[in-house]
């Protein structure tokens, strides 16, 4: 009898170790699973570091969520309808409806990769609906109003001539910010007439450059560009951009480059960059660009991402119209 109660004694330790196991190795699988993705997005995909940090944080928060309500893990969920269940959760926490769009967005790739990779059997998001967005015309600047920024620089001065060729490259060849602050003199074909730009995910593509820009970047690099980096002249970055410091302008920097632009200006407006970017593509649709063109020297990888600036420029046609054909304004 001592010994079958020594023997039922035993068990409960022995199945409470087996279960801790288990749990560990669950949770070393899923730990797994994610650090191949985090190298994915990093290597193959060639992702910012922003980029990849959102995509790990909106896994994060989910793995927290399936936990705390014990619908399993990562790679082992209890029930197909978690993609429901996570978007009830999250309007719940007052969402809008954009954020949840892009948890949900980060969260089918995830488990897309999983899939092809073999690490599951099957996705958990693939049939899952997003709430609708409303998509929003972007905002732009009318000529008048991006000539008013360019004559409020002081081109008398070094940063004044590198703030000109700032603006230049934005409105000029519609670059992104990000693009703008990593271009290195190597990157800029003067003789063709191009840049080179390495845009989302490290994508390569080629974008033309007017007279204006080329002459104001080369005024910049030999002019101005020396006598910025003076005295950091030993440490000098490699990228084209540098603040007064001659460290490597931010995309920050850029931002409060253009604040202090407008506050020269009798425009009554808030600016940022991609602000520019949208003048930059609308006012070329305006002149008669085709959209495939655009597209192209956007970087955009559908042509339907381009296709909102034809709808911003039909507004501004009607608006145009609407302020000047004489029967309409006829009381």
């Amino acid at each position: 009898m001592a010994l079958k109660k020594k023997v039922r004694g035993n068990v409960k330790p022995v199945s409470r170790v087996n279960k801790n196991i288990a749990t560990d190795n669950n949770e070393k699988k899923c730990e797994e699973a994610v650090q191949r993705y985090h190298n994915y997005l990093e290597a193959e995909k060639n992702y910012s570091n922003y980029t990849v940090q959102s995509y790990l944080k909106d896994i994060d928060e989910f793995k927290n969520f399936i936990e705390n309500e014990k619908y399993g893990n990562l790679l082992k969920i209890k029930t197909d309808n978690i993609g429901r269940y996570y978007i009830s959760h999250l309007v719940g926490k007052d969402y809008s409806r954009k954020s949840i769009a892009r948890k949900i967005s980060s969260l089918r790739a995830f488990y897309k990769y999983l899939t092809l990779e073999g690490i599951i059997e099957k996705s958990y998001f693939d049939n899952v609906e997003t709430p609708k967005i409303e998509k929003k015309l972007p905002h732009f600047l009318y000529e008048n109003e991006i000539e008013a920024m360019f004559n409020a620089i002081d081109k008398s001065t070094s940063m004044g001539v590198r703030d000109y060729a700032i603006l230049e490259l934005l409105y000029g060849s519609g670059l992104r910010v990000s693009e703008l602050c990593s271009i290195t003199e190597k990157n800029l074909d003067f003789p063709n007439g191009m840049i080179k730009v390495f845009g989302k995910g490290h994508k390569e593509r080629y974008v033309p450059m007017n007279d204006r820009t080329i002459a104001i970047l080369k005024e910049y690099i030999h002019v101005a560009r020396p006598e910025l980096i003076r005295k950091n002249e030993l440490n000098a970055p490699d990228v084209l951009f540098v603040n007064h410091h001659g460290g490597a302008l931010t995309t920050r920097g850029v931002r409060v480059i253009l604040d202090n632009i407008i506050d020269r200006t009798a425009l009554m407006t808030h600016v940022y960059p991609h602000m520019i970017r949208h003048t930059f593509a609308t006012h070329l649709l305006n002149g008669g660009a085709d959209l495939r063109s655009v597209q192209t020297m956007l970087g955009h990888e559908n042509l339907s991402t381009t296709q909102i600036y034809t709808h911003v420029s039909k507004e501004q046609i009607k608006e145009t119209y609407m302020l000047n054909h004489p029967r309409q304004n006829r009381k």
